[in-house]
């Protein structure tokens, strides 16, 4: 293995050895500036199946500085975080490196590439590599469960916010050196090049690696055994009343208001819509249902709506807010009992307001109240007439719900 000069970010250790400042340099800016760094954020946060939460507080670890060193080695990243402490935290992420046989048959897909192996031999890493080693069927890229990390801080959760700081700041490292996704594989530059060299020394000529059949297309295939493909619809641009209501009036007998029939028919009609178009979400609860539709109505219609499900209507327009700001997340936080959260993201929101104090997931000051939820998210809530009420849509960072 060989000897390394452990990556450095924009902060030191020297620098503000404390919880990272909630402003100023890198508070908000962005990773993957390079092909390379981009594919190990999609790999990161769509496929490795990390805990969404958990990278979301990583991430903001990561934009502010916290991760002070960073070494790459074969199948594994050693890294220094700053936390809350003074003592910095020792995080280490590990990826399954390739074993003999698999480099092997890497190196016979790309040695089979004359472009691919000048690309290499230059210095050059191109993301067709990507394709030549799922060729061999291997991936470069952390698919699920494939990183695992492991942090000498308290926190029990996997990956704790220091160990996906650091999965955040891997991506840095790709943009300074791509090839440093290799090594995480098992192989340094230097050992890949010279893998290259040797077999291209050693062979006259460079096997063809010959294309998979193209196959016959579903389409084409359809069409030969059935006949004419039938014709999808398409949701309509908006949602439509439907016409027999329009027309028809219950029978009297019924004791059914024309104007709820129609009420009931507009809404169904609505989420039959939203459910078409892959805007309706999953199955809805009682409650969710109720704020949902009391969201879409005015006044009048909330009034009626609320006595007629028994819900409060002072009670029913707080649940129409949290849905209109925040939907389900803004409900839930809305009508959830405090429960404990994360008391450095608490900590840190109640440096941002003067005089607050934390109770559980919650952050007041004065008639001001900031809500940690389940989500990850901050939520906004003033308080109107002694009742709290969900004023704005969610962030996953407080400071952007004040002033």
């Amino acid at each position: 293995m060989n000897e390394r000069v452990p990556w450095r970010g924009w902060r030191d250790k020297g620098d503000d050895a404390g919880l990272p400042a909630a402003r100023g340099p890198g508070s908000r800016r962005p990773f993957g500036a390079t092909w390379w760094g981009r594919a190990w954020l999609e790999a990161l946060e769509h496929r490795a199946r990390l805990d969404p939460n958990r990278l979301a507080r990583g991430r903001s670890y990561a934009r502010r500085g916290s991760v002070l060193e960073l070494t790459v080695t074969p199948g594994e990243v050693e890294a220094v975080v700053q936390g809350s402490r003074t003592t910095p935290y020792q995080v280490t992420v590990r990826i399954q490196a390739f074993s003999a046989a698999e480099w092997d048959a890497v190196l016979d897909v790309v040695s089979a590439q004359i472009g691919r192996v000048a690309a290499l031999l230059d210095g050059e890493l191109p993301p067709e590599v990507v394709d030549d080693v799922r060729a061999a069927g291997l991936d470069l890229l952390p698919g699920p469960g494939e990183i695992r990390t492991n942090c000498n801080c308290p926190d029990f959760a996997v990956p704790c916010k220091h160990s996906a700081a650091v999965c955040y700041v891997i991506t840095d490292a790709l943009d300074s050196d791509p090839f440093e996704l290799l090594l995480l594989r098992g192989r340094s530059r230097d050992d890949l090049l010279a893998a290259l060299r040797a077999r291209r020394g050693t062979s006259e000529t460079v096997p063809v690696v010959r294309a998979a059949p193209p196959g016959i297309p579903a389409r084409a295939a359809y069409q030969a055994r059935v006949g004419v493909l039938p014709v999808v619809p398409r949701p309509l641009r908006t949602a439509r009343l439907p016409a027999a209501v329009q027309a028809l009036d219950p029978p009297r007998s019924s004791e059914i208001d024309v104007r709820d029939l129609v009420a009931l028919a507009t809404d169904a009609a609505q989420r039959a819509w939203e459910l078409a178009s892959g805007d309706g979400g999953s199955e809805l609860t009682f409650d969710q249902d109720l704020a949902r539709r009391a969201a879409g109505v005015g006044t009048a219609e909330l009034a009626e709506l609320a006595h007629r499900s028994g819900v409060p209507a002072r009670q029913l327009t707080s649940w129409a807010a949290a849905w209109r700001q925040g939907g389900r997340g803004g409900l839930s936080v809305t009508l959830d009992a405090p429960t404990d959260a994360d008391p450095e993201a608490l900590a840190e929101a109640a440096a941002l307001l003067p005089k607050a104090s934390v109770e559980a997931n919650r952050v007041t000051a004065g008639k001001l109240q900031l809500r940690l939820g389940a989500d990850g998210l901050w939520y906004r809530f003033d308080q109107h007439f002694n009742d709290w009420t969900l004023t704005r849509p969610p962030s996953p960072y407080p400071q952007d719900l004040l002033g």
